[in-house]
């Protein structure tokens, strides 16, 4: 076991001793300039990703009352790629065999354009509904690739520091894609919105076929390297923890912006400036535990989501105090910003020796919550309020930091944990 977990020692720490066993192309030498642009071009890839798919977070009550349906059923536009991805992660790489992984990442990019084109040109929610399937069937095929080839495009120990870069394609999107869309669509509508959103897919599609190196597969994923991580307890475990995590975020945060403008009263341009700030504290949060994480992971985790459950549970009182929700919402966003890096270095720790596996596993379960928690979210709107959602969210919260506090505390190193 040893002889697994001392693979890759990153430069975060030497306590976290196994963030990932792909070996990088590079050997010993210094990452060359043209291995870090490779990385930019997979994190440009993430952001026009996450742009795409949480752009209905800040355009649902326009595109609900064009298209005819509730804000609840509205929320099927964030449900359904979610579901979609859940089944192409491990669906594509088990389908993939050895294909040149670079070429999978462009043929993904085509189909995350084509998913912008159709949502853009809807004439009825079952046409937008089919452009988010084709984002799903996308979305999932790309995290599994981008976060298991991360450490293959520059120097071993340089692995954790691409690993947060290509993250900030996910605090970018929130800082600059999904304020930008709200904006957009105040402008223009919501359709220009997702035109915009298609072009920096063609972007992202554009920067990968020029600088990303060939990737060939080293070993097809096959049902058994599955199984083999599913039989391991603690692997089980982290994967409740990822996925009660995510589903406490996404249970809320797909309808933060009727929170924002029904409950809290705010002007959409207010709602744009929240989601900025969000964004912004987010993109800060990323980069400063992606420099700390590896001190002690488990206690950032429990930290950041504890922040996350405050910020949920204190919101629906705080609705009346614009200030008061504001802070919450900061809050929120710090702990969102953090809490993707935390999570995918403690799934690369559950799984050193099969790491495109234990990606496609954890990108399917973050899908799976995505859907469930947005679904669930959309049936207690429906039904009880927005409030009631961000109570639920803070709920699973609780319910998140249960599981983490059950691995227990500094007893043991915790990547020799995770994996056994």
């Amino acid at each position: 076991m040893e002889k697994n977990l001392a693979v890759v020692r990153t430069q975060v720490s030497p306590q976290n001793d196994a963030l990932l066993d792909m070996p990088s192309p590079l050997g010993n030498a210094s990452s060359p300039l043209r291995s870090w642009l490779s990385v930019v071009a997979v994190a440009i890839g993430a952001f026009a990703f996450v742009t795409t798919e949480f752009l209905p977070v800040g355009l649902l009550p326009q595109i609900a009352h064009d298209l005819g349906v509730s804000p609840g059923t509205a929320g099927l536009m964030v449900t359904t790629p979610g579901v979609i991805a859940a089944i192409s992660a491990p669906g594509l790489m088990l389908g993939a065999g050895r294909i040149n992984r670079r070429l999978i990442l462009l043929a993904l990019s085509v189909l995350l354009l084509a998913s912008n084109l159709v949502s853009a040109m809807a004439p009825g929610f079952g046409t937008m509904l089919l452009g988010r399937a084709l984002l799903g069937a996308a979305l999932g095929g790309f995290w599994t690739l981008a976060l298991a080839t991360s450490a293959r495009l520059v120097h071993e120990e340089h692995a954790a520091k691409a690993t947060a870069m290509i993250l900030t394609g996910v605090t970018f999107a929130t800082v600059i894609g999904v304020p930008l869309g709200t904006f957009i669509s105040t402008l223009a509508s919501w359709r220009a919105s997702f035109f915009a959103t298609g072009l920096l897919a063609a972007v992202a599609l554009a920067a990968q076929a020029l600088l990303l190196p060939s990737l060939p597969s080293k070993a097809a994923i096959r049902f058994s390297d599955l199984r083999a991580l599913l039989s391991r307890a603690n692997t089980r475990k982290s994967l409740l923890m990822v996925a009660l995590v995510f589903g406490a975020h996404f249970s809320a945060y797909t309808y933060v912006t009727p929170f924002l403008t029904q409950n809290a009263g705010f002007g959409i341009s207010t709602v744009t400036s929240v989601l900025l700030g969000f964004g912004i504290v987010g993109f800060i949060s990323n980069f400063v535990v992606s420099t700390t994480v590896g001190r002690n992971l488990q206690l950032s985790l429990l930290a950041v989501v504890t922040v996350l459950m405050v910020a949920l549970l204190t919101l629906p009182l705080l609705h009346a105090s614009q200030a008061g929700v504001i802070v919450m919402v900061l809050a929120w966003g710090v702990a969102f910003g953090a809490i993707p890096l935390c999570l995918s270095i403690w799934l690369q720790l559950s799984s050193p020796d099969l790491p495109e596996a234990g990606s496609a596993l954890f990108v399917s379960i973050v899908q799976v919550a995505i859907a469930v928690g947005s679904s669930t979210g959309g049936v207690v709107v429906d039904s009880l309020g927005i409030p009631s959602t961000l109570w639920l969210g803070g709920i699973l919260a609780v319910a998140s930091l249960a599981v983490i506090a059950s691995f227990g505390i500094n007893n043991q190193k915790l990547s020799e944990i995770l994996s056994q």
